[in-house]
């Protein structure tokens, strides 16, 4: 047990410090790592949620320091995805194995058509019909869609508590593209509720009881150690060609994940 902790902890770091380096949370590494070592998926599932949750945590500060978390759009938007990230973890202790790993494998290959699509910031114009929130942030203005952002927040959050993941690569593209939210607030307000989500999901799996502390907190101790050497060291490249390594990236990772459900 001890040789096995140590082999995934070197792992986890050696995947925290690369994907700190590029500005990406991880999540859908860590499940696929750990699924692949032989732990269940529904451990696996909940150690990521606590990863993230770390991880998320630490980003979270940084943003903060610089100003670039917007805390009222968060405590708005945010709250039906932390409900049905708890709602996904509880539930999925009732869904076999096989099933996430599916679900897993398949929101991994709409995460990689997401990174396809160039987000582009765009000015959203005022609206002062019900349901449109028309925020000042700092300098910035935008107009948050809050009959698509609501439901659809929910719907990420489902699938992240369920399978482990962060759900920012969801979150951020609607945030800019939907509510002409800039790039730089959307991630940082991203971490914020990534934060939140993981929390949530974690408790709801850990309910059903698939915490296993003896393997989830030193991995989560070297995720955080590597988010943060990763990220004093992060690589300057073109987003547009670190998000096509990415695409490919799940995609492959979501083929092992298939090829691990049919053996």
């Amino acid at each position: 047990m001890m040789n096995s902790v140590l082999i995934m902890c070197i792992i986890i770091l050696i995947i925290a410090v690369s994907m700190s380096m590029v500005g990406k949370g991880g999540g859908n590494f860590y499940v696929l790592a750990m699924v692949l070592a032989g732990i269940s998926m529904h451990n696996a599932a909940t150690t990521s949620q606590l990863i993230m949750m770390a991880t998320s945590i630490t980003s979270m500060l940084i943003f903060n320091k610089h100003k670039k978390v917007d805390w009222k759009l968060a405590l708005v938007i945010d709250p039906p995805t932390d409900i049905m990230a708890f709602i996904g973890g509880y539930f999925a202790g009732s869904i076999e194995g096989t099933t996430l790993k599916l679900m897993f494998a398949i929101l991994l290959i709409v995460i990689s058509f997401f990174m396809f699509v160039s987000v582009k910031q765009r000015p959203i114009k005022q609206n002062d019909k019900f349901g449109y929130w028309n925020r000042t942030f700092g300098e910035y203005e935008y107009t948050v869609n809050l009959w698509l952002t609501l439901p659809i927040t929910a719907i990420v959050g489902f699938f992240a508590g369920a399978i482990g993941i962060s759900g920012g690569a969801f979150k951020i593209p609607l945030m800019v593209l939907l509510c002409g939210i800039p790039m730089e607030i959307a991630v940082g307000t991203s971490s914020a509720m990534v934060a939140i989500t993981a929390l949530m999901g974690f408790i709801g799996h850990s309910i059903n009881g698939d915490f296993n502390p003896e393997l989830a907190i030193p991995l989560t101790v070297v995720a955080v150690i590597g988010g943060l050497i990763g990220s004093r060291y992060a690589i300057k490249s073109k987003p547009k060609n670190l998000k096509r390594v990415f695409a490919f990236t799940n995609m492959l990772a979501a083929t092992m994940m298939i090829i691990n459900i049919i053996r």
